[in-house]
């Protein structure tokens, strides 16, 4: 992967907040599993890559937080990730996060067409009906599981935990939150993840979910507080005091694709019959070829071609 570089006023304002990581925890004994997210500089460095506008940021944005909060379920060398396919003009989506904490996607209309201004962060009209697929890809495992349901709220929070619920009968809980400051410019990206364990009380996900809505804004809360002894940590013992906190680890979260230049020349020199021949007697030279996950563009030479192909 090509990271693009960000501009320094950008640098200069990332450098002010505290890193990307995931803060996980348990409540009740450990009968709830959590999981705190700060990705502002993760969503910088995709919104530089896939060129994103605001509305584009905030829909893919909220899509690899949440498949990096997925990544709560993940051990080893494990993959987690979800598409959306989708009547609306977003039209879908498919991210990807390692138990590494690499997340990657892309949407499928960049930029999403829109008739008029944004009147709300309502994703709703975006997405229209649709289905949502989760695949987790296990270490060793010869192929992945997957799972598929429909969605009914346009919103990839909600119908993410609806997934969850519906699919593994796991009650689960979603918070996502992207922020911008009145220039258009990202100002705090986070999100909250919460799931109740097998044998859990019933109960205990509406007692827990009251307790997170009292929360301030995640991103507005990354936003504004710079200073380090004004930990993540802070704000889950202090929004869940009632429910004995205990905290479990911090991982490092951020935006990379192990895609390579070497890669898609070993795929163009594998290139047979009418595909190959096209390519050395047309071209385009140079012929450029896009990774969708990244947006990483690769260029390949005339002489470099012919080299691999004749």
């Amino acid at each position: 992967m090509i990271q693009k570089t960000l501009t320094k006023t950008r640098e200069t304002y990332l450098k002010t907040l505290q890193p990307d990581r995931i803060d996980r925890f348990l409540l009740k004994d450990g009968t709830i599993r959590g999981s705190l997210l700060h990705g502002t500089r993760m969503l910088e460095s995709m919104r530089a890559n896939h060129e994103t506008g605001i509305l584009e940021t905030y829909i893919l944005g909220h899509a690899y937080m949440a498949a990096g909060l997925l990544t709560a379920m993940l051990k080893g060398r494990d993959k987690i990730g979800f598409s959306i396919e989708c009547a609306g003009p977003v039209k879908g989506l498919t991210v990807e996060a390692s138990a590494s904490g690499d997340v990657r996607g892309f949407l499928y209309q960049n930029p999403v067409p829109i008739e008029a201004p944004l009147e709300s962060f309502d994703m709703s009209p975006f997405f229209g009906p649709g289905f949502l697929t989760v695949t987790r890809t296990l270490e060793g495992a010869r192929q992945p599981v997957t799972g598929q349901t429909m969605m009914k709220n346009g919103s990839i929070a909600k119908d993410l935990a609806n997934h969850f619920l519906e699919s593994e009968q796991m009650p689960t809980l979603f918070f996502l939150s992207v922020q911008f400051d009145r220039q258009g410019e990202l100002a705090g990206a986070g999100g909250l993840f919460l799931q109740v364990m097998p044998g859990a009380d019933d109960n205990l996900l509406a007692e827990v979910e009251a307790a997170a809505c009292s929360m301030p804004s995640i991103g507005q809360w990354f936003a504004d507080h710079k200073d380090a002894d004004d930990s993540p940590a802070d704000l889950i013992r202090t929004t869940f005091s009632d429910f004995s906190p205990r905290m479990i680890g911090t991982d490092d979260i951020g935006f990379f694709c192990p895609c390579e230049r070497s890669r898609f020349l070993d795929f163009i020199s594998s290139m047979k019959g009418e595909t190959r021949e096209s390519i050395l007697n047309e071209g385009p030279f140079p012929l450029e070829v896009v990774c969708h996950n990244c947006a990483t563009v690769y260029a390949f030479s005339e002489d470099e071609l012919r080299k691999v192909l004749a």
